[in-house]
């Protein structure tokens, strides 16, 4: 017979005193290391022979010795940092209880049983399950944040900011995270039970998710499709046919539902912001501080000499030699924890990648590394650190390849043009902050060129067939006689000519005739080149330390069917100087896109539908076809809102209403994307101010 009547796991009052209470769940869930309140009432009076036995555990083979099952008593206190119950009071035959989990027990879904004895009778029930997450609000957890504010951002806010474009024009896009929409808790703990290593051996898989490192580096590997059940397949090719263009998803809820309901196959396609925004869903969910990183000029350094050769041939066309390549950004994340395989002085941010780009111990993961220890030039160190020191501090390698004779002739180095701007959101509002310096000393400083040596030196340690640096070789490159760049003279938007102007000097006392090969490519954010749309010849002479300015242009119709969502064209200029060396002048230019106006024509209040109006004018001479809005926000709707848009006639104005409906208070964000036939995604933003 049983004895329990009911089961009370009291979630509202647990989830506010948790910090739980945001999650769109009828699910108790908890955080370790903190009391958490629940009643029993049974059919008759415990009275002081029965007696009461908890068993709490996690995983599909749970031991007392892996620490995923324990059994402990209900007493009248509860002693020790291990599993505890207390009965807080007893009133009749119900009995009021608390529960203690470990500070450092596994995360994840556990199931609560209960055995009731007395003298006459032993019962076993099963009470149901409950969800244990990471505590930063406590102490004794690995990932304990002091600051409040900190806290709020890193783990309780649900949308934010990612910078992209480069470090001369940086603009932001919204990104939905998301982490406590309806069923996301439960999407991001079937990452950890589709893991290579859960499936490999589930019950050490399950036993090491009270490590965030652990949890850090196995998220990293899933989040992207490579070698798993992973999440999102990435697509740098410009080419998205049978999935979506990377630049048209608002956020993570839509990517992370798509992947569960089609059976766990991969999500088509993302790029590095995609896989850094679902990562950081993933991690926030879980209670672990987390933001996005964005680092421009970010070098790719496949073979580990800290050094990034780019070659061109004379006339101006990047060549594709060598795997090494210099994006013009990369997104990653950071996530809060203790490194106790470090030292205490290793602990804060530690860098997580996503996104698939080398291999690490056979699988695509990255990370976590901590960003004090990059700053030090410690690279010998777990996890990946080579390779995302080589991110912030390559040195950049040009050069010029000989057609005739198929030679190489080095051209220039550069020390400071790789890491710049390394940037994230800032706490409390959008604006961007600069963490550059967490992650490198001054570029040029002395303390910069130590670590950059040490850095090299362990690496010979430890790879003993690494490539030299060219910091450390410092072939003696000749003088240039003339200098060169590209100066934007005009605003750049899609539709409209390019305008720049090429500015030669010369820099000696005698006079010059330079032959300037000039090429135009739309490229890819990671430097992909699409497809060449523009190429010009001229031979212009320089007086004695004269300095000319040359026109460049480059109409609409030469870049327009070539164009990528990221709206960027590489402009080379290989100039030649008779008997001199080559000088290679080089710009990436973004092209702005129409304004999308998103405006909320009501005060907006919970649990009351509002109306938001969107504006968009065609800035073209030729009409738009196939045009969609997307628009999502948590707590704002339930989906992605998707509206099919009539075809818009040159210069025509659109303009659309829909309702949300809000359902929390506070500042709430809403982002939407129109693409159509001529511009694959167009954002905006909306922050919406819900009153109660």
């Amino acid at each position: 017979m049983s004895e329990l009547q009911s089961v009370d796991w009291q979630t509202a009052y647990n989830g506010q005193e948790h910090h739980t209470d945001k999650f769109s769940s009828q699910e108790l869930i908890v955080r370790r290391g903190q009391l958490f309140s629940m009643s029993l009432t049974l059919y008759r009076s415990l009275g002081y022979k029965g007696h009461v036995t908890f068993t709490a555990s996690t995983g599909p083979y749970p031991s007392e010795s892996t620490k995923t099952k324990a059994v402990f008593p209900l007493s009248s206190r509860i002693s020790g940092t291990g599993w505890g119950a207390q009965l807080l009071y007893s009133r009749g035959n119900v009995l009021n209880i608390s529960i203690l989990s470990p500070a450092n027990a596994p995360i994840g879904r556990y199931t609560l049983s209960v055995q009731i004895s007395f003298e006459d009778n032993d019962s076993t029930l099963k009470l149901g399950t409950f969800i244990l997450l990471f505590n930063p609000w406590l102490r004794a957890d690995s990932v304990y944040m002091r600051n409040q504010d900190e806290r709020e951002e890193y783990v309780q806010e649900d949308s934010g900011v990612i910078f992209m474009g480069r470090a001369s024009y940086i603009r932001m896009i919204g990104w939905n995270y998301g982490q406590f929409e309806e069923g996301i808790l439960n999407i991001c703990l079937a990452l950890l039970d589709n893991s290579l290593n859960f499936r490999r051996d589930p019950a050490t898989d399950v036993a090491r998710r009270d490590d965030p490192r652990y949890i850090g580096r196995v998220l990293s590997a899933m989040i992207n499709a490579n070698n798993d059940n992973g999440v999102i397949s990435g697509n740098w090719s410009g080419n998205y046919t049978g999935g979506q263009n990377p630049s048209n998803w608002n956020g993570s809820v839509e990517i992370l539902k798509k992947w569960k309901n089609s059976g766990f196959r991969p999500v088509l396609y993302g790029q590095c912001w995609v896989f850094a925004g679902t990562l950081n869903t993933a991690l926030r969910s879980f209670g672990i501080p987390s933001r996005v990183i964005t680092n421009f000029n970010s070098a790719h350094d496949t073979d580990q000499n800290l050094s990034v050769d780019v070659y061109y041939d004379h006339r101006g066309w990047r060549m594709n030699r060598g795997s090494d390549s210099i994006w013009n950004f990369h997104v990653w994340n950071e996530a809060w924890f203790e490194r106790t395989d470090l030292g205490p002085s290793y602990g804060g941010w530690q860098v997580l990648d996503a996104t698939p780009q080398e291999r690490s111990e056979g699988v695509f993961q990255c990370g976590p590394a901590s960003v004090i220890a990059l700053r030090e030039g410690d690279v010998n160190w777990d996890f990946d650190m080579p390779f995302i020191f080589a991110e912030v501090n390559a040195d950049r390698i040009t050069w010029i390849y000989n057609s005739w004779t198929g030679g190489l002739k080095k051209n220039s180095t550069n020390s400071d043009t790789i890491g710049k701007c390394i940037s994230t959101k800032a706490v409390g509002s959008n604006s961007r902050v600069d963490v550059t310096e967490k992650y490198k000393y001054p570029e040029g400083s002395n303390q910069e060129r130590r670590v950059f040596e040490k850095a090299l030196g362990k690496l010979k340690q430890y790879m003993p067939f690494t490539a030299t640096s060219a910091r450390s070789l410092r072939i003696e490159e000749q003088e240039p006689g003339i200098s060169g760049k590209f100066k934007i003279t005009d605003k750049l938007t899609v539709g409209k000519e390019v305008n720049l102007t090429l500015m030669l000097k010369n820099l000696t006392s005698d006079s010059k005739t330079v032959v300037v090969n000039m090429t135009a490519w739309t490229i890819i954010y990671n430097g992909t080149l699409v497809h060449e749309v523009w190429k010009d010849s001229v031979t212009l002479s320089l007086g004695p330390e004269e300095e000319i300015q040359h026109p460049v242009k480059i109409a609409y119709a030469l870049y327009e069917r070539y164009l990528k969502a990221d709206n960027m064209i590489r402009v080379t200029a290989v100039c030649e100087v008779t008997d001199e060396t080559e000088v290679v002048v080089e710009r990436d230019i973004f092209l702005d896109n129409p304004t999308l106006i998103l405006e909320v024509l009501d005060q907006a209040q919970v649990q009351k539908p509002v109306t938001v109006q969107m504006l968009f004018r065609n800035p073209l001479d030729e009409p738009l076809k196939d045009c969609t809005l997307m628009v999502e926000g948590s707590s704002l709707l339930l989906d992605t809102l998707k509206i099919d848009i009539p075809t818009l006639q040159p210069r025509e104005q659109s303009r659309v209403r829909f309702e949300i409906l809000p359902t929390r208070s506070g500042t709430r964000h809403l982002l939407a994307v129109f693409s159509c036939n001529k511009f694959s995604a167009i954002k905006a933003m909306l922050s919406i101010n819900v009153k109660e």
